[in-house]
């Protein structure tokens, strides 16, 4: 077994609320009021659907807002992973993953275990470059019981809306959570924030037709003749606790490219500039976030200036604007 690698659930597709759009030269996230359910496969103009897509829709034109799941693990935190995470923009590597008291961070030293002060007190995150990212895995039909669907967001409530219900559940069903019969939902809201456009948002309930009594019931029966068969789910929930813990960082260069690319737009970028003056038409390589971040912890550390006359320039603390309608 390679080591340093995590092991995630297995995915065979992607849910989301949105697409990567060209604007002006530019490929930019842009947030959608329906899921969309995708392959693993992109092409030029984006992402190909899913068969199941087609098929949760009840005609071609119908926006799908509603998706019945079901959940891989009885664990709440194993089916949904938060954390503060910062990417390189560049590369898509994972550069530092917080919960808010410890974080795993890459510096040329390596990877280390630091304190985690959360993005708003972080000094190494100042910019927007650190926010909230959180991954669903579901399972949609019972084609691969093993195999999940992906839902990726840096949305806040939609972090907090499934955390609760996922914690809310896992307490009622008495742990449960695997055999419940759920199904994901869109949301809409507006907000001061948002300047009252609907912003949308994703939840978890039981599916339609069902009281919690009615779910809570059908979930102990499943889980009987999951345990007449031999299938041991605390076994499953076991073996990926491990899978996650062994590795530094869930997602890999591969999937962090496209991670970047719809949720870490390359506005944030622009906050480095290539030398103390700012002037970027100087020659050398463009540093990428990496070069930012073992900088910024060197002036932290005391080994360089903050004026900028360090090896790779000044660090420009100009905040950039939120997107609107952000979930």
């Amino acid at each position: 077994m390679l080591k340093g690698l995590a092991l995630t659930p297995p995915v065979i597709g992607r849910i989301s609320i949105g697409k990567v759009v060209e604007k002006n030269g530019k490929r930019l996230p842009e947030k959608d009021d329906e899921f969309t359910i995708t392959s693993q496969v992109q092409t030029k103009d984006g992402w190909v659907n899913h068969p199941v897509d087609e098929t949760l829709r009840k005609t071609p034109t119908t926006k799908l807002r509603n998706i019945p799941v079901r959940l891989l693990f009885d664990d709440p935190d194993l089916n949904l992973r938060a954390n503060y995470s910062l990417f390189d923009r560049q590369t898509g590597r994972p550069l530092c993953v917080g919960n808010g008291e410890t974080c795993r961070r890459s510096l040329a030293a390596g990877v280390q275990t630091l304190p985690c002060p959360s993005p708003d007190s972080c000094e190494l995150a100042s910019g927007g470059h650190c926010k909230p990212y959180g991954r669903l895995n579901v399972r949609i039909g019972d084609d691969d019981e093993l195999g999940s669907f992906v839902f990726r967001t840096t949305g806040f409530n939609s972090i907090r809306t499934l955390s609760a219900r996922l914690k809310y559940f896992h307490a009622v069903s008495g742990g449960l959570l695997s055999t419940l019969p759920l199904e994901l939902r869109l949301r809409g809201k507006s907000t001061t924030q948002s300047h009252r456009a609907p912003i949308y948002y994703v939840d978890l309930t039981i599916q339609p037709g069902m009281t919690m009594a009615d779910a809570i019931v059908s979930a102990k029966s499943a889980c009987e003749i999951r345990k007449a068969s031999g299938y041991d789910q605390a076994a499953l929930d076991e073996a990926a606790r491990d899978g996650f813990a062994a590795g530094a960082f869930e997602e890999s260069e591969e999937d962090g490219a496209a991670v970047v690319e719809e949720f870490f737009p390359d506005e944030f970028d622009s906050g480095f500039s290539s030398n103390p003056a700012g002037n970027a038409s100087l020659a050398g390589p463009k540093p990428g976030l990496a070069d930012k971040l073992n900088h910024k912890a060197a002036l932290m550390n005391g080994n360089g200036s903050r004026s900028g006359n360090g090896p790779r320039g000044a660090v420009n603390q100009a905040t950039p604007q939120p997107m609107q309608g952000r979930d």
